[in-house]
């Protein structure tokens, strides 16, 4: 489980563990048991009892907690801990507390779903531990009054994400999810436009989801052949012409990372 390649993470309910195994034969790079938003309250103990379970058992998985703050943190903190099992930290915004759960946990990966959060998202990144950033478009879009499906709406806080995982050194964001569990085109369509802004990841909520969101990001046969002309013509590095294009070391670099993106 690499989390700065993945490109899928697929959330499952942590209430639910006859889904925990059916989620990693998947074919997600990530699992994602999740403690907060899609179980009860009421449920979360039974939930991290079921998720301490699967991990002590070999299971291999991603922990959405409940965000700082909320009653059931501290208790998921501490399962998660014992597990020595990344964590997804909900409405991250506050770097102070993202460095407090480095100290418990080996990798974080903080999903950016608030206003707050996206004009943080530079310290945000840049906390302690923090692999890559996540971007909840839903909760974000709920809280501007906007659509979350809305690709203009939110084009902003995506370009923003991008641009702070950049600076702070992170993997590239993971982008929210497609909320329409029957419709590909859609889920291709959001993928793409992710892609398109620098996204490299995409969070799932339904197995059907993955390999429509692994096509999407795997390179064009375009792309791949563009990219192979550039490496052929690069030579030691230095600036030429071909094609009518200049490729100097940037172009030579985007070529090599769409390679490897066609590799995996």
């Amino acid at each position: 489980m690499n989390l700065s390649t993945a490109r899928t993470f697929l959330f499952v309910p942590g209430d639910r563990p006859d889904r925990f195994g059916k989620a990693a034969a998947s074919g997600a790079d990530v699992v994602v048991l999740d403690l907060e938003d899609a179980v009860a309250p009421d449920r979360k103990p039974e939930a991290r009892r079921h998720l301490r379970a699967w991990l002590r058992e070999g299971g291999a998985a991603v922990v959405r907690v409940n965000a700082p703050g909320t009653p059931w943190h501290d208790d998921d903190l501490a399962m998660a801990a014992e597990a020595a099992a990344a964590v997804m930290v909900p409405k991250a915004e506050d770097p102070a507390a993202l460095a407090a759960i480095a100290r418990r946990v080996p990798a974080i990966v903080p999903l950016v779903e608030t206003a707050a959060g996206v004009l943080g998202a530079p310290a945000v990144c840049a906390a302690p531990s923090v692999v890559r950033p996540a971007f909840g478009s839903v909760d974000l879009g709920a809280q501007l009054g906007v659509d979350h499906r809305s690709h203009d709406a939110l084009r902003h806080a995506r370009a923003t994400l991008v641009l702070a995982a950049a600076a702070a050194g992170c993997a590239a964001p993971i982008d929210g999810v497609t909320t329409a569990l029957d419709d590909p085109a859609a889920l291709r369509a959001d993928t793409e436009h992710a892609a398109m802004l620098g996204f490299t990841a995409k969070l799932c909520v339904h197995p059907r989801q993955v390999d429509v969101v692994h096509d999407a990001f795997a390179p064009s046969e375009e792309d791949v052949a563009w990219a192979r002309r550039v490496v052929a013509a690069a030579g030691d590095g230095a600036a030429v012409a071909h094609g009518g294009e200049m490729i100097d070391r940037p172009v030579l670099l985007r070529a090599q990372a769409v390679l490897a993106r066609a590799a995996r």
